[in-house]
């Protein structure tokens, strides 16, 4: 028996089979993989580029106080973007869709 297009279970459907509803899903995780991954890597630069205005503040205690400001808040967000697996984790629970961000499943 030969499958058919309207057959085609998932995302791996041959070449020039219509689109379906499934591939949306791994549009998203796709999406949200690729914005938790640049969220990460910002707030790396940003811990990196506020320690060289620490470093480089020459005692001013203005200077030192936003640098200090700067590394606390890129802190808080890198911690806020790895709850956000642990935040998806429970969606996926609840929801009961599965959940695979990073090409890792929650």
């Amino acid at each position: 028996m030969q499958e058919v297009f309207a057959q085609c279970p998932g995302p791996d459907c041959p070449p020039g089979s219509p689109p379906r509803l499934t591939i949306i899903s791994y549009f998203l995780s796709n999406i949200i993989s690729f914005a938790l991954l640049l969220a990460g890597i910002v707030a790396v630069y940003f811990i990196i580029i506020s320690g060289i205005k620490l470093i480089t503040s020459g005692g001013d205690q203005i200077k030192v106080h936003e640098a200090k400001q700067s590394i606390t808040y890129a802190l808080v967000g890198l911690i806020i973007i790895l709850l956000s697996f642990t935040i998806i984790k429970v969606f996926s629970v609840v929801t009961g869709v599965d959940c695979n961000v990073l090409g890792v499943a929650c």
